[in-house]
């Protein structure tokens, strides 16, 4: 699942972004370089290609988007801009708590990562929209108020249309296997009940108790959407609850892990470097620098 950050990416650089005009939101068109080499962040980053002759390398594949194409780079994924033309596109980048603050997307995670490129020449109708839709984030830059809600539920809207495709090609990719609306109900619940309990000393047995399936089967069907471990997704949510807290100076680091769900110290910032590439200490300078 690559929501999270795994130490192979060790020498690659990680990109701190800074919004300096919308808090959580960036919108780029005229400073895209042609060149840039690999990294990662903790955002997403979606790009619209306007002309021909872009090349991407996400992971270990290499994407030559067509123009009308929309690149998709999900938090935490390794990618590198192997070419650029000058104005050969505009890109959105946008914090990962857009998606981790929801359940649902949250829980869809693992089929979302997996697509990276929407072809306009095979979903017209879809590249349009949001293509459209990252264009009314530029313009919502020049509103007088409650520009960055506009900007997050337009960036919303996008993730909602992407999941919509994501979701309904792999529905019909495994249909009749685990796939079901029943099952997919049971994750999104206990995806749901995980999040607003996840401060709290929860358990695999206690979430599968409270939707109503045997330990056991939940942890199978678990497993088989996120193709994460229970113990690792709630990690996650609590490092991102962490995160969330350690932008109130007045919190001290151990409070932030505490009231995040974590039990001692040690763990806190062992996880939270695994899934952020920093120390939480170093996490809160970074931040405070960008702003």
């Amino acid at each position: 699942m690559p929501i999270f950050c795994y130490n192979e990416f060790g020498p690659m650089e990680q990109e701190f972004i800074a919004y300096p005009t919308v808090r959580g939101v960036a919108y780029a068109e005229r400073t895209i370089p042609e060149t840039f080499p690999p990294h990662w962040h903790n955002d997403a980053e979606f790009t619209v290609i306007l002309k021909e002759g872009s090349r991407y390398k996400i992971g270990d594949t290499v994407y030559k988007p067509a123009a009308g194409d929309i690149l998709l780079v999900w938090p935490r994924e390794l990618h590198e801009l192997l070419h650029m033309p000058k104005g050969g596109a505009a890109f959105i980048q946008f914090s990962s708590s857009l998606i981790e603050s929801n359940t649902d997307l949250f829980a869809a995670s693992r089929f979302l990562n997996a697509c990276h490129l929407i072809q306009a020449k095979k979903n017209p109708a879809l590249a349009k929209k949001i293509a459209a839709l990252v264009s009314k984030i530029r313009a919502a830059r020049e509103q007088k108020y409650f520009v960055e809600s506009r900007s997050k539920i337009l960036a919303s809207e996008i993730l909602v249309l992407v999941g919509d495709h994501v979701m309904k090609e792999y529905s019909q990719q495994i249909a009749g296997k685990i796939f079901s609306d029943r099952s997919w109900a049971y994750i999104r619940a206990a995806c749901a009940y995980i999040a607003e309990h996840s401060s709290e000393d929860i358990s695999q047995s206690e979430v599968a108790q409270k939707i109503g399936l045997s330990p056991y089967y939940f942890s199978k069907l678990f497993n088989e959407y996120t193709k994460t471990a229970f113990p690792a997704y709630l990690a996650n949510i609590r490092v991102q609850r962490a995160i969330t807290l350690l932008a109130d100076p007045a919190r001290s680091i151990t409070d932030c892990a505490y009231e995040a769900g974590f039990q001692s110290t040690t763990t806190f910032n062992k996880l939270f470097h695994e899934l952020t590439g920093t120390s939480p200490r170093e996490y809160r300078k970074l931040q405070s620098r960008n702003k």
